[in-house]
């Protein structure tokens, strides 16, 4: 083997791991979180579990992948760790779709349906098909079906690479002297888990080893440990991704370890004393693509079967590993901001599903805020006062938070939906914090009125019950447009504001006509004042999220451009939509 077989070798390995990453990027992408989603409301019944984790897997072609998502949902408080054992479980199961799609590059017939089966003559196909649908055709979900299909195509070229290029190695002594050692269940475990740990998959660390069985040098006593070794390799990554996490997480990334540990003890120990007793004539045979498949399933099928029934004592055993410390509680609120997990990142559709809950909580606090601050004008309460402090603190905080998390999510690989979502979130958030800082000064003028002991008169409190309901009423439009994207009530949104700003007018202007007949107090007009110029603020914010929504849904980001065309230069609707509300809103 010379010095350009190693660098075919090399490129064949690359491609495949590329295509491979290709392909379960696509994947993740037509799933669009989907597949998360349904782990994230999982019962506690196991078998559910491990069907679950699975197929979860066998789609997303990597336990890594799944097993690092489940540390990031019971670090979030999501998942408890009883449901996340039986997702490890299957996402072991799961992971073993890889190697029987790569055994296809191990069939030899010339039956022309059979050989049609082989990658060689179908990748060429799904790679012009996968060209076609990126290149020509429009739709994001298209484009990441052909990434799906470039991706396979690139990862079976990539196999077929390293098959021819491994192929002269059969007869070189020194190689056949190498893999004969690995014939020892140690040396082949350790090799295993070296190799998965280093490449974080064992997806791709079974393709390596089915691409060197097409030597015929490879034979199922070298194999067969080096299989047990790919299993527990591939917990690495799971325990890398719980550093940091909390102590049920870091149990989480155990239970796989002590799974696959368990697992290749028994599954080795009983193989190998039948082997003893019976001699398994197959073990000094060349291992295949197909035979290597056959012992993953059959080592993580058998495994699963047996400890299943066990998983409480795995519980146990990743509980006495990692023992119960004084932590800091973890208060309610804190909870809340959990769902905005570092290790979702990975998964940037998921993670947009999660910043779209926790806008959504955000936009939810600042509307509560509104309508307390609201009632206190009318009614006073001390404890209203504090519910309006606690909710305007949790929205700040949402916003600093959810800013943040958006920003790193902003970096990775979005559809075109989820970049649209993720502008329209980092633009509207903003005008959820102001709508709730806007609630603290109506509640500070409340405040006021209550210290001082005055009261507005029955006249003007009728008039402004009327500008405060068509504030509820925008803000509810609002909250709707933003949570629902809806273009089409965003449109209401702008005759509201238009008439809230009228009505704030009048009222101004009422109170200076009271004030001239001295039924009134400059004192509450200033009062007065303060409470209209906050509501007319949040109308203003209101508009700007209906704005927002309307032009990212368009691609395009001129806010002032389209208020001014909607205001000075308005549709017949707009007009028919303004009469309507002023109707709605009449001041008494």
């Amino acid at each position: 083997m010379d010095f350009f077989s190693i660098l075919t070798l090399f490129g064949g390995l690359a491609m495949f791991l590329y295509g491979m990453q290709v392909m379960g990027d696509g994947l993740a992408k037509v799933s669009g979180g989907k597949l998360e989603q349904i782990l994230e409301n999982l019962t506690s019944n196991p078998a559910k579990a491990v069907l679950l984790g699975a197929g979860v897997t066998a789609v997303i072609q990597s336990s890594s992948a799944t097993t690092v998502m489940v540390v990031g949902f019971v670090n979030s408080g999501i998942m408890k760790l009883s449901q996340a054992v039986g997702v490890i479980m299957g996402a072991n199961i799961g992971t073993t779709a890889t190697s029987w799609i790569l055994s296809l590059a191990g069939i030899q017939s010339e039956n022309f349906f059979i050989r049609l089966l082989k990658p060689t003559s179908f990748a060429p196909v799904l790679a012009m098909i996968g060209i076609v649908f990126l290149m020509f055709l429009k739709s994001p979900k298209k484009k990441d079906i052909g990434a799906i299909l470039i991706g396979f195509a690139v990862l079976m070229f990539g196999m077929e690479t390293m098959s021819g290029a491994v192929k002269p190695l059969a007869d070189v002594p020194e190689f056949t002297g190498i893999i004969t050692a690995f014939s020892n269940p140690i040396l082949g475990v350790v090799a295993g888990t070296v190799l998965t740990a280093v490449i974080q998959s064992s997806s791709a660390s079974v393709g390596i080893l089915q691409a060197l069985c097409m030597t015929g040098a490879v034979h199922y006593s070298v194999a067969l440990p080096i299989i047990m070794g790919q299993n527990i390799g591939t917990c690495v990554t799971a325990l890398l991704s719980a550093i940091g996490a909390n102590k049920n997480a870091k149990r989480a990334a155990m239970v796989h370890l002590y799974f696959n540990l368990i697992g290749t003890g028994i599954f080795m120990g009983g193989f190998y004393l039948l082997h003893a007793v019976t001699n398994f004539a197959f073990m000094e045979e060349a291992a295949t693509p197909a035979g290597i498949a056959v012992l993953h399933s059959a080592f993580n099928i058998t495994a699963t079967l047996v400890l299943l029934p066990f998983s409480r004592m795995l519980e146990r055993l990743a509980c006495l590993t990692i023992r119960d410390r004084e932590e800091t509680a973890v208060s309610a609120e804190d909870k809340e901001f959990m769902i905005l997990e570092s290790r979702f990142l990975e998964k940037p559709a998921f993670a947009m599903e999660q910043s779209r809950n926790a806008a959504r909580h955000m936009a939810v606090q600042s509307h509560d805020a509104l309508y307390t601050a609201l009632k206190l004008v009318e009614h006073y309460k001390d404890e209203g006062v504090q519910r309006v402090q606690e909710m305007e603190a949790k929205v700040d905080r949402y916003e600093d938070e959810l800013g943040t998390y958006l920003v790193k999510l902003s970096h990775k690989d979005l559809t075109e939906k989820d970049s649209h979502s993720l502008s329209m979130m980092l633009h509207c958030i903003g005008d959820f914090e102001r709508i709730s800082d806007h609630a603290v000064n109506i509640m500070e003028s409340a405040q006021e009125m209550h210290e001082k002991g005055v009261r507005f008169s029955e006249k003007a409190m009728l008039e402004l019950n009327v500008l405060e309901q068509a504030v509820e009423d925008i803000v509810e439009k609002a909250y709707l447009v933003f949570t629902q994207q809806d273009v089409k009530l965003a449109e209401s949104i702008e005759p509201l504001e238009e008439v809230i700003d009228e009505l704030s007018q009048e009222l101004k202007r009422r109170h200076v006509q009271r004030l001239r007949a001295g039924s009134c107090t400059i004192e509450m007009g200033f009062i007065l004042s303060d409470i209209t110029t906050s509501l007319e603020r949040i109308a203003d914010h209101c508009s700007n999220i209906g704005v927002c929504v309307t032009q990212v849904l368009e691609d395009s980001y001129d806010t002032h451009s389209h208020l001014d065309i909607m205001k000075n230069a308005p549709d017949e609707s707009f007009y028919h939509d303004l009469e309507e509300v002023r109707l709605k809103y009449v001041l008494p």
